[in-house]
């Protein structure tokens, strides 16, 4: 389907349309390193919600909105991660909102990401919510102001009731989308007027290059070497990153703990294994550093929520001999 040229200048080039109904538009986003989705509903006359689901590492967003315009991105899954000045890097994660740069590149750490946008077109969106009831009234330029103060990215953890409202537009059944869409976005707008987004609240860690790629070493060394045991200290030492920015600076990038990716990149491996081959349960765990069946038994039951020998039955792969029962 044709791309328009007003939407070419809001959304790039990059982008093509795959379908497109009265209250329903979805863009496809191709790059070198991979491809999105972009969904987009009309709520209002000046409010969008689109739901982005991106496959890719990177890609440059260049949004150029006509009108003055607040973006609202919610993140569901993966990460998002931006290039400050001065070679500083911060990460938007699950659970964040942010106001978008009209301009950016951004890096995905998972070479996956899925989250919501709000777009809100200030004078139309202002004229739609005046008219909806007599009393009722959202300053949609006092929440510009608000959102849009620091030059830097806008990122704050959503506070739970922000929350709860994005995880229930995650699953709304199409026939009540169009009502509970609006009836959501009012919630919202509501939340947000009163959120406390000072700079003490919203107070993000920074970190320098360096760290950003001694940290993408070390969890590309752990996806690699899954049977390799290295403390916390000798990875800092190998890496030569200090121990505290360490452990800092991964969580952020990666929402987890060291230990815990190291753990979760193990069982994943044996996952596969379990899944694709008739080797021994025990030898599994052994290929992956578990010399002990029990502490395998618990750590897989953590990570996959069923135990080694349940996961492989219900993937159908029966071994050559009879497993052990595991806890």
């Amino acid at each position: 389907m044709e791309v328009s040229a007003e939407e070419k200048l809001f959304y790039g080039h990059n982008i093509t349309v795959i379908k497109r109904e009265p209250d329903c538009t979805v863009y496809k986003m191709k790059d070198v390193c991979g491809e999105g989705t972009m969904t987009r509903y009309q709520v209002f006359p000046g409010i969008d919600l689109m739901y982005n689901d991106f496959y890719l590492q990177n890609c440059f967003l260049k949004l150029r909105p006509k009108v003055e315009m607040i973006g609202i991105d919610h993140c569901c899954q993966g990460c998002r991660e931006w290039k400050l000045q001065n070679n500083l890097y911060m990460y938007l994660q699950e659970r964040d909102l942010q106001k978008p740069q009209t301009c950016r590149a951004i890096d995905l750490p998972f070479s996956h990401y899925q989250g919501i946008t709000i777009a809100i077109y200030i004078e139309e969106a202002s004229n739609t919510l005046s008219a909806l009831t007599d009393g009722f009234f959202l300053d949609l330029y006092g929440l510009r102001n608000k959102l849009c103060s620091c030059k830097r990215p806008f990122i704050l953890k959503a506070g739970d009731s922000i929350q709860r409202i994005f995880s229930e537009l995650y699953a709304v059944p199409d026939q009540i989308r169009e009502n509970y869409f609006k009836i959501k976005v009012l919630e919202l707008l509501l939340f947000l007027s009163v959120a406390d987004v000072s700079p003490n609240s919203r107070a993000r860690p920074y970190f320098p290059k360096n760290q950003v790629d001694a940290v993408r070493e070390i969890r590309k060394y752990m996806t690699d070497h899954p049977d390799k045991h290295l403390t916390l200290e000798e990875l800092s030492a190998q890496f030569g990153i200090p121990l505290t920015a360490m452990k800092a600076c991964f969580k952020e990038i990666y929402g987890t703990s060291v230990y815990a990716y190291l753990r979760s990149c193990r069982i994943r491996t044996t996952a596969n294994l379990l899944g694709q081959t008739t080797k021994s349960i025990t030898d599994i765990a052994r290929q992956v550093g578990y010399e002990n069946p029990s502490k395998f038994a618990a750590a897989f039951k953590a990570v996959m929520n069923m135990p080694p020998l349940q996961y492989r039955n219900s993937k159908a792969v029966t071994p050559l001999w009879r497993e052990p029962l595991d806890g």
